[in-house]
């Protein structure tokens, strides 16, 4: 079904936002970093609003989680806004199968083919040596739900044959921990909007859509807030 989907994805450190009609990206915007997603989404949004000229997009759809506790918060509260703002329906999508989609794109793009029979595995740096993951099968179909993992020598050694890839930002971390022969690391793989496009049309095409009031982004874990360590008491 032919859309013009409007995107979302601030899980990460990189922020971005892209348009997406009749299955071809026509507006890209991309922050690796070096601001701050409040101050750069707005920005974005308002750049592809302008460039849409008034046409209204026919869904907006944002990284739903796990990822960055206020990074996940702005993209959310831009999506809630957009939505309201348009009237139009609100699509999430699920950070770990953006990431998993994001590197299907890479090895494309380097020539590189997926087997049948390999794993994807995106993986999320939380603390120490904990990740959020979730397992894929090599055409996006989910083997394993997002889940916590804190990883050993022995994680993942249940899954099916084949060659596992492992990427993401907490994959690094993994790699003299993971003890198997058919392991193979990717680099750079992060998590963008034009990663989303293709699986937020399949939502869209489905109707999977989720309430603009209600929805929260899937944070996996609870937010933990940090206390300062030196504390000051006034008398």
């Amino acid at each position: 079904m032919a859309a013009c989907i409007f995107l979302i994805e601030t899980s990460s450190k990189v922020c971005s936002l892209a348009v997406v009609e009749n299955g071809k990206p026509v507006f890209e915007r991309t922050d690796g970093g070096q601001s701050s997603h409040s101050a750069v989404s707005g920005v974005f949004a308002q750049e592809a609003l302008r460039f849409l000229a008034g046409k209204k997009p026919d869904a907006i759809a944002v990284s739903e989680g796990p990822g960055s506790y206020t990074g996940l918060r702005i993209g959310v509260s831009l999506a809630k806004g957009l939505c309201y703002g348009l009237d139009v329906p609100l699509i999430a999508v699920p950070t770990l199968k953006i990431i998993a989609n994001s590197a299907v794109l890479n090895l494309q793009l380097s020539g590189i083919a997926l087997n049948p029979s390999d794993i994807l595995i995106p993986m999320i740096d939380a603390r120490r040596m904990e990740v959020y993951t979730a397992v894929y099968a090599s055409d996006l179909t989910e083997i394993e739900a997002a889940k916590p993992v804190i990883v050993d020598e022995q994680s993942f050694s249940n899954l099916p044959a084949g060659k596992k890839l492992f990427f993401g930002d907490g994959s690094d971390k993994c790699k003299t921990v993971i003890d198997l022969p058919d392991a193979r690391f990717i680099e750079g793989v992060n998590p963008s909007a034009i990663a989303m496009a293709a699986l937020a049309e399949e939502q869209f095409a489905a109707g999977d859509f989720v309430d603009v009031a209600y929805f929260e982004p899937f944070y996996l874990k609870e937010f933990q807030a940090t206390s300062p360590k030196n504390k000051v008491f006034n008398s």
